[in-house]
C-alpha cells in the first residue's frame, strides 16, 4: 500500500486530525497562562468553573478567551481558504495574501469605518467581502493569457494588485485623517482588540465557510488534476470553481475585517500539511484548518513574548515565517 493510499483510510485520517486537535487545546492552554498578568492553572481551572476573583474572570475571559478564539478562526479560515485557492488554480504560490485578496479586504473594511459605517457589527464584514471578492475577480482576469491561466501571469498580477491597494489604504488615512497607528496595526495583522459583536456575526459564517469548502475536497482533487479530468469524473468544474472562489474571498474578507492583514498563513500552512499528511485534500483540507488554528495562536503567542511587555503584530510574525517558505517555493 502506498503512502499516499495510507493516509487516505479512516483510521489514518482519525488520528491525525485528533493529533491535531491535541495540539490546538495544548497551545491554547498556553495562550491563556501567558501574558503580563500572574495566571496560573489552578486559577484558570477556578475561572472556568465559575470562580476565581474580578481581575482573573476579566483577564482569562474577557481578554485572552476572545484573543485565542479569534486567532483560531481566522488562521483556520486563512489556511483552508489558501488550500482551496491552490488547488482551484492549480498554483502552489496562490494564497489570499500574494494574491491581493487580503489587501482589497482591508480597502472594503477601511471604506465602511471611513464613511462612518462601520458601527453596525454586519457593515464592516460586509464590505471587507465585497472589496476581497472584486480583487479575486480581478486578479483572476489579469492572469488569463491567450483564454488559458497562466500561474505566473496570476501571480504578478496578485502582487501588483496587492500592492496598489495598499498604495490606497495609506492615501485613504492621510485624506479622512486617521491615526497612522491604526492603519499600521492594521496592515500587519492585530488580534489584541476583538470586538465581540462583529466577532458573533463574522466567527459562525467563517467556521460554515470553511466546512463547506472541506467538503469541497474531492472536486478539488479533480480539479487540482485538470479541468478535463474533472469533467470526465463528472464534476461541474465552473459550479464549483465559483463556489470556491465565493467562499475563498468571503473568508478572506471576514478575516481581514477583525483581524487586518495577516499573509503567509494561507501559503505555509496547506504546504507543511501535504509534506506531512500527502497531497489529498480530503485530508489537508480539514488538517489545514486544524494546523492554521494551532498556527496562528501560536504565532500570537510569539507576538505577545518576543519583546514582552511590548507586543509585536501578529503578522509580522507569520510574515518573519511565511517569508522565507515563499522563496523556497518560489525557486523550486
Amino acid at each position: 500500500m502506498s503512502r499516499q493510499r495510507l493516509f487516505l483510510t479512516r483510521t489514518r485520517a482519525a488520528f491525525v486530525l485528533s493529533v491535531l486537535l491535541a495540539f490546538l487545546v495544548l497551545v491554547s492552554l498556553v495562550s491563556l497562562l501567558v501574558g503580563p498578568a500572574d495566571i496560573g492553572l489552578g486559577e484558570i481551572w477556578n475561572v472556568l468553573r465559575g470562580a476565581g476573583t474580578v481581575a482573573q474572570q476579566t483577564v482569562v475571559l474577557q481578554l485572552r478567551l476572545p484573543r485565542i478564539i479569534l486567532a483560531m478562526v481566522v488562521g483556520a479560515g486563512l489556511s483552508v481558504a489558501g488550500a482551496a485557492l491552490q488547488s482551484l488554480l492549480r498554483n502552489p504560490l496562490a494564497e489570499p495574501y500574494i494574491l491581493g485578496i487580503s489587501s482589497g479586504g482591508t480597502v472594503g473594511a477601511f471604506l465602511a469605518i471611513s464613511l462612518g459605517l462601520g458601527l453596525a457589527p454586519v457593515t464592516t464584514p460586509l464590505f471587507s467581502f465585497a472589496g476581497a471578492g472584486l480583487v479575486m475577480l480581478l486578479v483572476y482576469t489579469l492572469g488569463h493569457r491567450g483564454g488559458s491561466l497562466d500561474p505566473h501571469a496570476l501571480l504578478l498580477s496578485g502582487v501588483m494588485v496587492g500592492a496598489f491597494f495598499n498604495a490606497v489604504i495609506l492615501v485613504s488615512v492621510a485624506v479622512f485623517n486617521r491615526e497612522l497607528q491604526t492603519a499600521y496595526l492594521w496592515l500587519l495583522g492585530n488580534l489584541s482588540v476583538t470586538d465581540t459583536g462583529t466577532m458573533m456575526v463574522v466567527g459562525p459564517l467563517m467556521v460554515l465557510a470553511s466546512i463547506v469548502l472541506v467538503f469541497f475536497a474531492r472536486s478539488l482533487n479533480l480539479i487540482s488534476a485538470g479541468d478535463e479530468t474533472a469533467l470526465q469524473a463528472g464534476v461541474n468544474v465552473g459550479r464549483v470553481r465559483g463556489a470556491g472562489y465565493f467562499l475563498a474571498s468571503l473568508i478572506t474578507g471576514l478575516a481581514v475585517s477583525v483581524s487586518g492583514v495577516i499573509g503567509f498563513v494561507g501559503l505555509l500552512v496547506p504546504h507543511v500539511c501535504r509534506l506531512m499528511f500527502g497531497f489529498d485534500n480530503r485530508i489537508v483540507l480539514p488538517a489545514s484548518v486544524l494546523m492554521g488554528a494551532v498556527f496562528l495562536v501560536g504565532c500570537d503567542i510569539l507576538s505577545r513574548v518576543v519583546l514582552a511587555p511590548s507586543e509585536i503584530p501578529v503578522g509580522a510574525i507569520t510574515a518573519a515565517v511565511g517569508a522565507p517558505v515563499f522563496i523556497y517555493l518560489l525557486k523550486k
